[in-house]
């Protein structure tokens, strides 16, 4: 036997086969998941055995360039909204544990690696440990992260579960009673206004240039009992009334400029319908409205866009992404022939473009490379985890750059993601395990109760901030919690509590924040240990 794992391809596939065993069973509900690989990667690792550095880097670039193109869109946007509260949660609980970790390594006397390690598994950070390996180029960070990484995921998992009934509340009532930071003052809403401004009268949409000046979109033009489609050749004349769609204080200042409001019932009347369109196809994923063309080659109006649970007006220069629901008035004719455009033409089980991928890992790899100078704390690099990331994140952003795609399919970026962490971990596991029993012996006790403490301290903090500083419901509070320890198995059970998206929007608003702070942190923790 001894003589087939030292087979480079056997051994990482055995490891690979025992730890996803491993990490799928489950015990009262909870697995290890790929946790269960770097598990057993140990093991192997304390027997001697050694899976090339090579794969383990490979596996770290495809790892982080897939989280990076799946949190460039949600981050970037974030930051823009009202979702920052959720992000500000993240950035207090990683700075929290942060100072805990600093805390707990000069109280218990842990080495650097040991300490940064023990940080990114109470915070179930598997990026962070990349970065935390990458920054203190010791095997000791895993073997931190293999003892605290159970206590993180157990912890936030029971935490949000045994809360609520705690505080015997009731969490559909606390979510509508409480600031909802979700459903925002950005949100778009419809007014109708009656035209009598004299200098807008017997001229087109197209001349008037509504759209170039805010974001209101006309859907409509109701004269006398006739619904009218707004298309770039309509005439308006005084006394129509326009639907409008958009944020309430660019609707007033619409409204103050073109005429009065007025109340109108709004059925679909004539040959007018709204449909609800989910973008899926190649041929308009990463593409603006403006490119599309859609009312002057469609004849219809797009009039709102809602993405991750959260509704925006439309806005010409928004990349769609797959998923994103579009609402679209127009005759249903029409309706049906540009729900033709957004519907996926054939079935597509991947559709990795690995000459664009290719291009995202050498150019991470080189931004990786790049040495940064910090005053006061010397010359540090992003290194092979935090270049590529950094660079997956602004092409995640933008969808496409000339050649370079980035918007996949979801079960593709998966692939992606799952066979890198696979194959990282199993490396990272076998390095760290040469030394694992060593380290326990000595330090055992202390491993425990630092990776708790770094785990409970971030939690309450950050719990607490949400309820109390911010006034969220409980439900966004848990969700922007479990975002902010990056703990899925945490949103999992908040969502067994509550049938809502709202834990997910939070959870999705925080997660990129502490994704990204935590890798740096793991980096910059090197200074201060």
């Amino acid at each position: 036997m001894n003589e087939i794992l030292q087979e480079p391809l056997v051994l990482l596939f055995v490891i690979l086969f025992i730890g996803s065993w491993l990490g799928h069973t489950k015990i009262k509900g909870l697995s290890l998941g790929s946790a269960g690989i770097l598990l057993v990667a140990m093991t192997f690792g304390h027997f001697g055995y050694q899976v090339s550095s090579i794969v383990q880097n490979f596996g770290l670039s495809l790892f982080i360039v897939a989280v990076g193109l799946q949190a460039g869109p949600r981050f970037f946007r974030m930051i823009r909204s009202n979702g920052i509260v959720f992000g500000i949660i993240a950035v207090i609980i990683v700075l929290v544990a942060a100072i805990t970790t600093i805390i707990v390594s000069k109280v218990f006397h842990l080495s650097p690696a040991l300490s940064i390690g023990i940080m990114t598994g109470a915070l179930t950070s598997t990026p962070g440990l990349a970065a935390a390996l990458q920054a203190t180029n010791d095997p000791l960070a895993s073997v931190g992260y293999g003892i605290a990484y159970p206590f993180g995921v157990l912890a936030v998992v029971l935490f949000v579960q045994l809360l609520p009934r705690i505080l015997k509340v009731d969490l559909e009532k606390d979510l509508q009673r409480t600031n909802n930071p979700v459903r925002n003052d950005r949100s778009p809403e419809v007014m109708t206004i009656e035209v009598t401004n004299p200098s807008i009268n017997k001229r087109t949409l197209k001349e008037l240039k509504f759209q170039k000046i805010n974001s209101v979109v006309i859907s409509r033009v109701i004269r006398g009992n006739r619904n009218i489609i707004a298309l770039n050749d309509t005439v308006i004349l005084n006394g129509d009334r326009l639907v409008t769609v958009g944020v309430r204080s660019e609707l007033e200042a619409f409204c103050n400029h073109v005429g009065v409001k007025v109340t109108t019932a709004l059925e679909n009347v004539d040959h007018i319908k709204v449909r609800r369109v989910i973008v899926d196809s190649e041929d308009t994923i990463g593409k603006t409205l403006r490119e599309l063309n859609l009312r002057r080659d469609y004849g219809v109006t797009v009039t709102r866009i809602e993405r991750s649970g959260l509704e925006y007006s439309q806005n010409s220069r928004m990349r769609l992404e797959r998923g994103d629901v579009l609402s679209i008035v127009s005759s249903e004719d029409r309706l049906n022939d540009v729900e033709k455009l957004f519907t996926r033409k054939t079935l597509t089980v991947t559709n990795v473009h690995i000459f664009s991928l290719s291009i995202i890992l050498l150019v991470g790899i080189l931004v990786g490379m790049i040495p940064i100078h910090l005053p006061g704390l010397g010359i540090i690099t992003l290194g092979v985890a935090g270049g590529p990331l950094f660079v997956a994140l602004i092409i995640g952003h933008f969808g496409k750059l000339g050649p370079i795609q980035a918007r996949y399919y979801q079960p593709s970026n998966q692939v992606i993601r799952d066979i890198g962490l696979a194959l990282f971990l199993a490396g990272a596991g076998t390095t760290a395990g040469q030394g694992i029993v060593e380290v326990i012996q000595t330090e055992g006790l202390s491993l425990l109760v630092g990776g708790a403490l770094i785990t409970i301290l971030p939690m309450v903090v950050g719990f607490l901030l949400a309820r109390k500083l911010f006034r969220l419901s409980i439900v966004h509070s848990l969700g922007a919690l479990c975002g902010g320890m990056t703990s899925t198995p945490g949103l999992g059970s908040v969502n067994q509590l509550i049938d809502s998206e709202d834990p997910a929007i939070a959870y999705a608003a925080a997660y990129p924040f502490a994704l990204i702070l935590v890798a740096i942190t793991s980096q910059l923790l090197i200074f201060f240990l």
